[in-house]
């Protein structure tokens, strides 16, 4: 692939510094994960935490004959008053990720929305296989509503969100929570969301060997994930939102995608069908941009529009009141 050609040329120079690092290495989940736990460890202490906003490690309960399932709480420190919140769940194809990753992001979300944010470690494939990650994602949803008080939650006021992988979790926490009428949503945030197993898609085709998250580490991610029944006939939309036949009563949701990456169809398709279904959705598609172009080259023009287009996506569902 020509990326000189393929992808914007302002989010260029960023790529090429991220592949010259080693690949991922799907011999060795746990070396890789370590090495991406440091690295993001690293970078954390060359940016000063944000003055205005308060972090608390927790354990939660997990699901039932699960273990605990670690959470980190962000609130503003000068706001006070019941918030909104918003569950935030990590991308890393199903496989990688930690906490510490969208810990920036994270604070910066709770400066510009002015809400509280929970970010969830959820347990990884393969290790631990669908519906892990899942089940652990709607247990710190619904410890979020129980423990709204004491909290400072608003209860009324949740919303859920994630990026890749955790734009897949998203969607499919969405599904989950509908149909179990536990927990009242508002919004859901898909960012390139990993919606779909079956790898039937022609930008799956066209951008198979993208640099970032091409078309076998898709394959791979799934089959870590779901294991024989990926692609197969038999998987739940619950692991693979794409699958579902019906996505009435489903909340808001904001779905952006670059237009340049394998997951475009599908979440074009995802959002499509969502508005068919009757869910008010708002679709962006980034023209020339590659996987996670926003967290990969954020000084860029691309990467800034997004930005500003997500955090006002997030206050006007989470501040109706305000108007945005």
């Amino acid at each position: 692939m020509d990326i000189a050609r393929v992808y914007d040329p302002e989010l260029l120079p960023p790529l090429e510094m991220v592949l010259a690092q080693p690949p991922l290495n799907w011999d060795d989940l746990p070396g890789t994960r370590q090495q991406g736990l440091e690295l993001q460890r690293q970078l954390l202490t060359t940016f000063p935490a944000s003055p205005t906003v308060h972090k608390e490690d927790r354990q939660m309960p997990g699901p039932a004959g699960a273990p605990d399932v670690p959470v980190r709480l962000y609130r503003p420190s000068q706001v006070h008053g019941p918030l909104p919140g918003l569950l935030w769940i990590h991308g890393g194809g199903y496989v990688l990720g930690n906490i510490e990753q969208d810990d920036l992001l994270a604070q910066h979300l709770v400066d510009s929305v002015e809400c509280l944010v929970v970010s969830v470690d959820y347990r990884l494939a393969p290790e631990h296989p669908f519906p892990a990650a899942v089940e652990d994602c709607y247990a710190a949803l619904k410890w979020m509503a129980t423990h709204a008080d004491e909290l400072g939650l608003d209860r009324t006021r949740l919303a859920i969100g994630g990026a890749s992988a955790g734009g897949g979790l998203t969607a499919a926490l969405a599904l989950l929570t509908r149909d179990r009428g536990e927990v009242p949503l508002i919004f859901q945030l898909l960012i390139y969301p990993m919606l779909d197993d079956r790898d039937a898609t022609r930008s799956t085709e066209i951008f198979a060997e993208a640099p970032i998250w091409n078309r076998e580490d898709n394959r791979r991610g799934w089959r870590a994930y779901l294991g024989e029944a990926a692609g197969g006939p038999n998987v739940s939309p619950y692991a693979a939102a794409a699958r579902a036949e019906d996505l009435r009563g489903l909340p808001p949701a904001f779905v952006a995608v670059g237009a340049a990456e394998i997951f475009l169809d599908e979440d074009v398709d995802y959002a499509l069908r969502l508005a068919h279904a009757g869910v008010p959705v708002e679709l962006q598609v980034y023209p020339r941009a590659y996987h996670a172009w926003d967290g990969i080259a954020p000084a860029s023009r691309l990467a800034q529009q997004f930005a500003a287009s997500r955090d006002r996506a997030l206050r006007e569902a989470l501040h109706p009141q305000r108007g945005g």
